[in-house]
């Protein structure tokens, strides 16, 4: 599943002040309640809180997925943020997190969960999709960079 399936610009934030992990995945939640209308914050939280207790989803290079299936999540949902100051997240290469894409998903179909995740984890790996998304100066740039990329095109093909 493609960035441009999961993602809409009301759910791409540039410039996000959290300060912790915790604050993150409560911003997180929150704003995923707001643009999600089946979906209650402290549900969001919880799954996320309860995944990220398995183990850090910061995947390293100042990135983090945060991943979490839901019963009354009807299709896989995704948010952006930028941070405006990096967090500590227990990355697994150490370096604090200032990319955050969040995948929600229904609790059936386990195995397109891993496949997006998996896309995901391919995508951010790209360093030039990285740097393009740092580069963003607000949501919209952030949007457009975020589902117009040539890294994604190239791993779609």
């Amino acid at each position: 599943m493609r960035v441009r399936e999961l993602l809409t610009e009301d759910r791409t934030h540039n410039g996000i002040e959290v300060g912790s992990k915790k604050r993150l995945l409560d911003q997180v939640a929150e704003l995923a309640a707001a643009s999600c209308g089946d979906l209650g914050a402290q549900e969001v939280f919880d799954a996320l809180v309860a995944r990220e207790r398995l183990g850090s989803t910061g995947i390293g290079e100042g990135i983090a997925i945060p991943h979490c299936r839901l019963g009354r999540c009807e299709q896989a949902v995704g948010l952006l943020l930028k941070l405006a100051e990096p967090v500590d997240f227990d990355a697994v290469d150490g370096r604090p997190v200032d990319l955050v894409f969040v995948l929600l998903v229904p609790e059936q179909n386990p195995e397109q969960h891993l496949k997006t995740l998996s896309h995901l984890a391919n995508l951010f790996n790209d360093e030039d999709y990285r740097r393009e998304l740092r580069q963003a100066l607000d949501d919209h740039q952030l949007y457009i960079t975020a589902v117009e990329s040539e890294a994604e095109l190239r791993l779609a093909s």
